[in-house]
């Protein structure tokens, strides 16, 4: 078939991206861009962060602060912003408006939807952080639900603003299904350090009634549903892709948090990285492969994300499991530190620095190359990571 449309459903990074890289790489066809928001897409890191601020010279008061730069018009895109995909057939995508929208090749960039649970609000978009901020000033009293990495920024945010906040977390500790117990009891003395209460082994059904407002941050599910049966998925309703980021489906796609891609670099297990490294890096391949014919170009970078929280820059690269080895580099206690992992052949798998750019920075080339490292060496925290490789 003959590559003549290409449509993009997801107004997000991803999706922007995606349409940029379309033009840049060449192509000449059609390009529609759907996006179920009004704004035209925006970074949403800054949701927790620069939004929720009051004042100073990184507030955030309107949404155009936070809009990529791209001239939509100049580039020949059709832009279909506020309307949501509703629907999948072979070769259309239906619109809430019920409008058909035809394609020669689809690109699935619809990130995740907020995991709700009857009460309070999440954070998903600029309008929700707007309302948080309201919420959030001296005197309110904030209940958050999940200590991770949205709740941890939420609660910096309402502490700085001088509103009373209660973390109510599920697990016995911050962030327990990702990180062992060392790094998970360190984060949990963070809040305390801020003054919020954080209550750990706390499952709740119903909003606490002692709060002015409650904020769900316990996760997202990938917004798939629309697409109906047809695409296989993993457990958690991600779309399963190749390692060139295609569906079972023929001349599907899919980018960003949605998808669940097959990594050569974890042994061909399928992952989901829900963070914004994945969002831009994937429209690279994405674009390749639908341009040039499946196979053009593999997606399999190194996962990475970040996070500030408590006047700390949280900074974690790689994948570890289970039966990797963690070594500390420096205390936990301390305002700055790093923790490495290792295989059992002693191999760089992942990296978390605490305020140790420097460590992230050498980490990352070390896991990306799979560098065998001496532990000892790396638990020397007042020498080079490079230093311990052997």
């Amino acid at each position: 078939m003959k590559l003549e449309r290409v449509l993009v459903v997801g107004g997000g990074m991803a999706g922007l991206h995606t349409v940029r890289l379309l033009r840049e790489k060449g192509f000449q066809g059609t390009i529609t861009f759907l996006g179920a928001e009004e704004h035209v897409p925006y970074d949403r890191p800054p949701l927790s962060k620069a939004v929720l601020k009051y004042r100073g010279e990184d507030a955030v008061e309107d949404v155009a602060e936070l809009a990529f730069a791209f001239d939509f018009e100049a580039a020949g895109v059709t832009l279909r912003f506020g309307e949501r995909a509703v629907a999948w057939s072979p070769g259309a995508v239906i619109t809430a408006a019920g409008d058909r929208l035809p394609y020669d090749a689809l690109v699935v960039a619809t990130g995740g939807e907020p995991v709700r649970l009857g009460f309070g609000e999440t954070l998903r978009t600029f309008e929700d952080a707007v309302r948080l901020r309201e919420t959030i000033g001296a005197g309110k009293r904030l209940a958050i639900v999940g200590a991770g990495w949205i709740g941890a920024e939420v609660a910096t945010a309402a502490r700085a603003a001088g509103c009373e906040v209660v973390v109510h977390e599920a697990r016995e500790r911050p962030l327990a299904a990702v990180f062992p117990a060392a790094v998970g009891d360190a984060m949990a003395v963070w809040y305390r350090q801020a003054g919020a209460v954080l209550r750990c082994s706390d499952p709740i059904s119903a909003a606490p009634q002692d709060a002015d407002h409650v904020l769900v941050a316990v996760g997202a599910r990938p917004d798939t549903r629309w697409l109906g049966p047809a695409f296989h998925r993993a457990s958690d309703g991600s779309l399963l892709v190749s390692e060139h980021l295609e569906t079972n489906v023929p001349g599907v796609y899919a980018v960003g948090d949605v998808a669940a891609y097959r990594s050569l670099r974890y042994g061909g297990e399928h992952i989901r990285v829900e963070h914004w490294d994945n969002a831009l890096r994937g429209p690279d391949a994405v674009v390749a492969n639908v341009i040039e014919g499946v196979g053009a170009e593999v997606h399999d970078p190194v996962p990475y994300f970040w996070s500030e929280q408590f006047g700390r820059m949280v900074q974690y690269v790689g994948r570890h499991s289970a039966t990797d080895r963690m070594v500390l580099r420096g205390s936990p206690h301390e305002p700055s530190w790093a923790a490495v992992w290792l295989d059992p052949l002693h191999r760089a798998t992942a990296v978390l620095a605490v305020g140790r750019p420097r460590d992230l920075a050498q980490g990352r080339r070390l896991v990306a190359a799979g560098t065998v490292l001496d532990a000892a060496r790396v638990a020397d925290a007042g020498a080079p990571l490079t230093s311990a490789a052997m």
